[in-house]
């Protein structure tokens, strides 16, 4: 039998399941049934072997095997695509220096995946979901792309010239091809993520993350050990339940409260203004469970097959949000538009500083929005939406810089600080979200429109009116400064110093 046959076979299970569901696509549900299934195949995967039963070859290819299975299950032979992409970039990293191997290699991984956007984009229909094998490929960009810069750190720069973080995230040698095909297509993230740094996962893969570490407590050590591989039973099954109550939020209010509704004009023209705002908050608000389901799932996949283990909580329970993509409570009631995106997404935003924003020598913001929008795809709806972040991000820094130290003087000017930067930030959110659901130009600009650009000229006004400092120039000053300190000091010292050294030499 033909593997496509079989593929025919397999999505006619799930068909009666789809129906029930009324969902638009059914292979949705082979999806949703793939994840549940690398679910507990990883709790398998962590008890039969387990790194102290079994050797890091056989953890590879058992992982890489089954991940190339759930991708082909779902996807068809769209996942070559997966191999094609991911087999380029590894020619690159082994016939490139390692001088220039990460720009090579980040060019020719983010053009495939742009390449294969295009044709999904330009050539398949809309609603071929098979033709959807776009989104594991963005994932397994990340991997490679972060791969690439973490092989180069490690291999030409010296440790003084490398931040805390880069010294941690640097590779000292080349992964051998085995390595390289179980860190981008493993099955806990080859379906929806997310990324993790390689040394996290070679770690995970050899068992070296469960070694005894201190108890910390904000960051600091105190002296107590913990007992090694800890179990993530009780998180996986919180985040079961997160899962379970963000689908039914999902189906239940956004079914009834679609985001297209805004640009209806029976809708508009029916409703006064503040109606129309609390419609498109409430709308949002029962979207992004849909994302919170998907992430939350990956996670706890990730957790039972013991990777994501982070230390312990000051009560001693263990932390298993290592590679976690968001923090639901920082996301709903977030205060500034910042702490919106450092919570939503958090692997991809890592991404992004790290390749981009820490090594980007003009304007770092416009241009890590830029790539996130090149990255998510080529509808106009996600430029529209990500140039609008970045006047979005200026505004915000401005007012932060400007007025919120006025605040800080008693509690209660600090929580009439946060209630309005609450209401500003959501508002802000849902208006610079519309047309990366709309997709399309038409309906983005008519959305805008119906608001008459109110809160574009807000934040236009806002950056000419207060200017603020870059975080790079901010960052600088702090360095020259604590240079001067320094050196200050080592003046004052030195005469005691270059007394005891002719003592010692005496």
């Amino acid at each position: 039998m033909s593997w496509k046959k079989r593929e025919c076979n397999s999505t006619l299970l799930f068909q009666f399941i789809s129906k029930t569901c009324n969902r638009k696509h059914r292979k949705q549900v082979n999806f949703v049934a793939c994840q549940l299934f690398a679910l507990a195949t990883a709790f398998w995967f962590r008890l039969y072997l387990h790194p102290s039963k079994t050797s890091p070859f056989i953890r590879h290819v058992v992982a890489t095997l089954l991940g190339f299975y759930l991708a082909l299950f779902c996807f068809g032979w769209y996942a070559l695509h997966f191999l094609v992409q991911s087999g380029l970039a590894y020619g690159v990293m082994i016939f490139t220096g390692v001088e220039h191997m990460h720009r090579y290699c980040f060019v020719v991984t983010l053009g495939y995946l742009s390449f294969c956007q295009i044709t999904r984009v330009y050539v398949f229909d809309y609603g071929m979901y098979s033709a959807d094998f776009t989104g594991p490929m963005m994932v397994i960009t990340q991997k490679i792309t972060s791969l690439a810069f973490e092989i180069h750190d490690g291999l030409t720069k010296r440790e003084e010239h490398l931040k805390p973080s880069q010294k941690y995230l640097a590779v000292r040698k080349m992964p051998s091809l085995l390595e390289y095909l179980s860190y981008n297509c493993n099955f806990m993230g080859i379906l929806a993520g997310p990324t993790c740094s390689y040394n996290d996962y070679i770690a995970f893969i050899e068992g070296t993350c469960y070694e005894s570490k201190p108890l910390e407590s904000n960051g600091k050590e105190n002296g107590k050990l913990k007992q090694s591989d800890p179990s993530p039973k009780r998180d996986v099954i919180q985040k079961l339940c997160t899962c379970a109550l963000s689908l039914m939020v999902y189906l239940v209010i956004y079914t009834a409260c679609p985001t297209e509704r805004v640009i209806n004009d029976s809708f508009m023209a029916s409703n006064p203004f503040y109606i129309q705002v609390l419609y498109l908050y409430i709308s949002m608000l029962s979207l992004r469970p849909k994302y919170y389901f998907v992430w939350t799932l990956a996670d706890a996949i990730h957790n039972a097959a013991g990777f994501g283990f982070n230390g312990y909580n000051t009560d001693g329970t263990p932390k298993w949000d290592r590679i976690s993509n968001l923090r639901i409570l920082d996301i709903e009631f977030a205060t500034s538009f910042k702490m919106f995106l450092d919570n939503w997404n958090i692997q991809t935003a890592l991404w992004l500083k790290r390749v981009c924003y820490e090594r980007c020598p003009y304007n770092p913001t416009a241009a890590t929005f830029l790539l996130s929008a090149v990255w998510h795809g080529v509808y106009p709806g996600y430029y529209l939406t990500f140039i609008t972040g970045i006047v979005m991000t200026m505004a915000t820094r401005a007012v932060r810089h400007n007025v919120r130290q006025h605040f800080l003087n008693s509690a209660t000017l600090k929580l009439i600080y946060d209630v309005i930067t609450w209401f500003s930030t959501q508002i802000a959110i849902c208006y610079t979200v519309v047309p990366f659901v709309l997709l399309a130009v038409g309906p983005s600009v008519k959305f805008y429109r119906s608001w008459y650009c109110c809160i574009h000229l807000i934040c236009f006004l806002l950056v000419l009116v207060l200017p603020v400092k870059s975080r790079r120039s901010c960052t600088k000053q702090e360095e020259h400064q604590s240079s001067i300190q320094a050196s200050e000091h080592n003046c004052l010292s030195s005469p005691d110093n270059n007394f005891n050294q002719k003592q010692k030499a005496t």
